[in-house]
């Protein structure tokens, strides 16, 4: 068995917040809900439209992918974020 991964995904909100919010929060219950992991919404203190989406542990990196992609086109995830989404994706330290 692989260590488990965790994705740290940022990127900025420069229009409405709130329409926003309420894509990502269905897309984050998606990804859930095909998953099994549930992510979370984060803000930066000093920059309140960066955020960050926080899903920790996954064991299949290949399922978790397609959910996550498919979850960010069915809410249109883009149209809040025309800078685009960062994903990074680190491991625990051995």
């Amino acid at each position: 068995m692989t260590a488990p991964v965790h994705y740290y995904i940022w990127y900025r909100v420069p229009g409405d917040a709130g329409l926003a919010r309420a894509a990502v929060n269905a897309a984050l219950a998606d990804v859930t809900r095909a998953t099994g992991v549930a992510g979370r919404l984060c803000q930066r203190i000093d920059d309140p439209s960066t955020w960050m989406e926080i899903y920790e542990h996954v064991h299949d990196v290949r399922v978790f992918d397609a959910a996550l992609a498919a979850a960010v086109i069915r809410h249109d995830i883009g149209t809040h974020i025309p800078d685009g989404r960062h994903v990074e994706r680190f491991i625990d330290h051995p």
